[in-house]
Formats: structure tokens, C-alpha cells, sequence
């Protein structure tokens, strides 16, 4: 199935010209995407006093922060980031810091927190994806596309669970809304870095297309290749939002205590960074599309064996499994993703996986809510496993003949395990 390879490793993508710098540069943007939640959430109750107002006004600013996401990333591949993200970016913290300064002033309109932060939700400049379409540029290696995918993928998962570590500590000493104004010092400082470093350059703007939409990714063809990865990170979404909910369930059952659900989170995120890392790390001898089924299918296989498990130990185990198989998902889910569309459409291709992932997280947290009351908690863990290995069964279908000049051309399939020299090749380019 695989082969060891030390070469390309991830020393050798962050060797690549600029990318420490533009790297680092988007983290600290995408930081705010893990502290803007709780802070604006306290804050939001701590105003209005009602937690229904608050949740609310967070489903409005999730809202349009998902369901725009393909048409923000098209202005970034129509505009270039330099041009599209950084007014995007500034916009956003504005209106994150008027909404900080709304949930201080007593006695606020619902509704003007509520259009507020709509607003708000609907400028949130596209980072992830973007720096994704920006290591296709940078690495013409595939197999080095992989690993700054694979560490691009861990360092996000780390940046949501250190986010509300940050909140907290906040919190502690100051209001909440100085959290929310400091996702807005965040997001604008680090999409200023990430804009003006020299390897934003690379991605230009694509020319545009009087027969295609804004936010379509490049004709029908693009678009059906665009189906697997984008069901499966809709499944994805969907299993991983359902175990948040059921492991609460699980321990509530057993009375096990609110530690005992931190500590399988908690399992969850470390099995999916080392299913990351292990997964950047391996020469696959197999394609994007062959590789992402089996990933989907082994999530959903150890989720309905969670459901199983007759204590903690047990679950925390299963859940562990489970989380081996979420980044490697992911990761393949956008490479592929990358390779089905032309470079033109590349932040597009990647939105439209990260809406899939965030309606996913969305609808599985309703549906698993109504069924937790209705069916035992081993039926519940079977059907979020279920979604998981239903997405496996949807065909790969590639857009055509591969594309030229760019290591985002050809599957993983197509190209030769890398060797010290082409990774050092790979490392010499901007």
C-alpha cells in the first residue's frame, strides 16, 4: 500500500523561500478562528443576558462565515490575495471590534448585534484555503504538496484547541469582549503579514470567464470532480460535530463527569494530529481517490465501535482511533480538491471543502441532538459512523487530462517516489 520515504520531509517544506514567514503569517490570522467564537459567545450573553439571543446571533455570524466562504475565495482567485484578502481582513476586524464595543454599551438591540455580526461572519477572509492554494504554488513535488498540506492540516487542529486556551486566560483578567477585539488585532495582523510576504505573489489572479459563476470552480467537469472530496468532508464535519455531542451522552450515562469528556476530545484531537503527521509522512504508492474512501470508511468503522466500548478506557481508545483517520481525510479531501480544478480556481476548490466540513459539523450537532433523546447511544455512535462510511462509497471521477507546469498537476499516483534531489529542487523554488 505505502513505502517509508524520509525524503520529501517537513524540514523541506518549511525550507521552501518565504514559507516559515508566510506560514507563520497565516497561523497567526486563522489564530482568530479559534478565539472568536468563545469570546464573542461570553460576551454576547454576558450583554444580553439570554443565552437563546446569544445563540442566535453566533448562528448568523456561523452562517454567513460558512455559506459565503465560496464566494469570498472567488474574489481571491479573481482579484489575487493582495487585492481581495487584506480589505476583507480589515473589514472583518472593524466589525468585530464595533461588535465588541456593542456587547459593552447596556442595553443594545438585539438587532443591531444580530446584523452586526452577520456582517461580520460575511467578510471572514478565507486564510486556510487560501494558504492551501499557495503551497500548490510553492511546491511543484507532489509528494512535498502532501506533507505542507498534512502540517498545514495539524497546525489548524492546534490552533482551535490553544484558541480558547487564549480566551480563557483572557477572560480571567479582563472582559470577554477584549477577546473578540483580539481576534480582530489577530486576523488583521496576520493576513497584513501574509499578504505582503513575496510569496503571495504567486498566486495570481485568474482571468476571468464570462461562462463561469463566481463562486463555481471552473466548468461541469471541475465541478464533478469536486463531488467526492466535498461529500466526504460534508461526512467528516457531520461524524466529528455528532462525537462532541455523544461523548457528552456517553459520560452523563455513566456518570463519568465533565473531565472524563475532555480527556476523550482531547484523544480525539491527538489521533487526529499524529493520523496527520503520519500521513504526511508516508510515501503513498496509491492516488488521492483511492486513498480518501479508505480513510472515510476507517472513521466510520471506529465511531460505531465506539458506541460499543463498556467504559472510558475503551471509548477513549476508539475515539483515539477515529481521530487517525480525520486529518488524513481531510488533507487528501483537499488535495484532491487542488488537482480536480486549474490554478485559476484553486482557493475556490478548497472553500467549497471547508463549507463542506463546517455545514457538516453544523447539521450533525442538530441531528445527533434529536437523536440522542430518541434512540440508545450505541444506535447514535452507529449512524455518525454510518455518514462517514457512506461517503466512501461515493465514485472519484477525475476532471481530465492532467494539468502542466505545476505539481498540483498530477496525482500522487503519477509521480515518482521523491528522492533527495527532487526535494531539494522542489525546496529552491518561490
Amino acid at each position: 500500500m505505502s513505502t517509508p520515504s524520509p525524503r520529501p520531509s517537513y524540514a523541506a517544506v518549511l525550507r521552501v523561500p518565504h514559507a516559515r514567514r508566510t506560514f507563520a503569517a497565516a497561523l497567526v490570522g486563522r489564530l482568530s478562528y479559534g478565539t472568536v467564537s468563545l469570546a464573542l459567545m461570553l460576551s454576547l450573553t454576558r450583554s444580553t443576558g439570554s443565552y437563546a439571543v446569544a445563540g442566535l446571533v453566533m448562528a448568523l455570524f456561523g452562517a454567513t462565515s460558512v455559506f459565503l466562504s465560496p464566494y469570498r475565495a472567488s474574489l481571491v482567485d479573481r482579484l489575487g490575495p493582495r487585492r481581495a484578502l487584506l480589505p476583507m481582513a480589515l473589514l472583518y476586524a472593524v466589525l468585530l471590534c464595533a461588535l465588541a464595543a456593542a456587547c459593552r454599551q447596556p442595553g443594545t438591540p438585539e438587532a443591531v448585534l444580530a446584523v452586526t455580526a452577520a456582517c461580520a461572519g460575511a467578510c471572514t477572509p478565507p486564510l486556510g484555503p487560501t494558504m492551501r492554494a499557495l503551497w500548490a504554488e510553492l511546491l511543484p513535488d507532489r509528494a512535498l504538496l502532501q506533507r505542507a498540506y498534512s502540517l498545514d492540516g495539524v497546525a489548524e487542529e492546534l490552533l482551535f484547541v490553544s484558541g480558547p486556551l487564549l480566551v480563557g486566560g483572557v477572560v480571567a483578567v479582563a472582559p470577554p469582549t477584549v477577546g473578540v477585539v483580539l481576534s480582530a488585532v489577530l486576523v488583521a495582523v496576520g493576513t497584513l503579514a501574509f499578504v505582503t510576504s513575496p510569496a503571495a505573489a504567486a498566486l495570481r489572479p485568474a482571468p476571468r470567464r464570462k461562462d463561469t459563476a463566481p463562486a463555481t470552480p471552473g466548468g461541469t467537469g471541475q465541478a464533478r470532480s469536486l463531488l467526492q472530496p466535498v461529500v466526504v468532508a460534508a461526512a467528516v464535519g457531520v461524524s466529528v460535530s455528532a462525537v462532541d455531542l455523544l461523548v457528552v451522552a456517553y459520560a452523563g450515562e455513566r456518570d463519568l463527569g465533565d473531565g472524563a469528556v475532555a480527556w476523550v476530545l482531547a484523544a480525539l484531537s491527538v489521533g487526529s494530529a499524529v493520523g496527520g503527521l503520519v500521513n504526511g509522512a508516508v510515501a503513498w504508492s496509491s492516488s488521492t481517490r483511492t486513498r480518501l474512501p479508505f480513510f472515510a470508511a476507517g472513521l466510520g468503522v471506529c465511531l460505531a465501535a465506539a458506541g460499543l466500548t463498556p467504559g472510558l478506557g475503551t471509548l477513549l481508545l476508539a475515539v483515539m482511533c477515529a481521530g487517525l483517520f480525520v486529518a488524513p481525510a481531510l488533507t487528501t479531501a483537499y488535495l484532491i480538491a487542488d488537482e480536480s480544478v486549474e490554478p485559476g480556481f484553486r482557493v475556490r476548490a478548497g472553500a467549497w471543502c471547508n463549507t463542506a466540513v463546517n455545514a457538516g459539523g453544523s447539521a450533525g450537532a442538530a441531528v445527533v441532538g434529536l437523536l440522542v433523546e430518541r434512540l440508545p447511544l450505541s444506535v447514535c455512535f452507529a449512524v455518525s459512523g454510518a455518514v462517514a462510511a457512506a461517503a466512501a462509497l461515493v465514485p472519484g471521477r477525475r476532471r481530465g487530462p492532467a494539468r502542466s507546469g505545476t505539481g498540483a498537476a498530477q496525482s500522487s499516483s503519477e509521480v515518482p517516489e521523491s528522492s533527495a534531489s527532487s526535494a531539494s529542487s522542489a525546496s529552491s523554488e518561490s
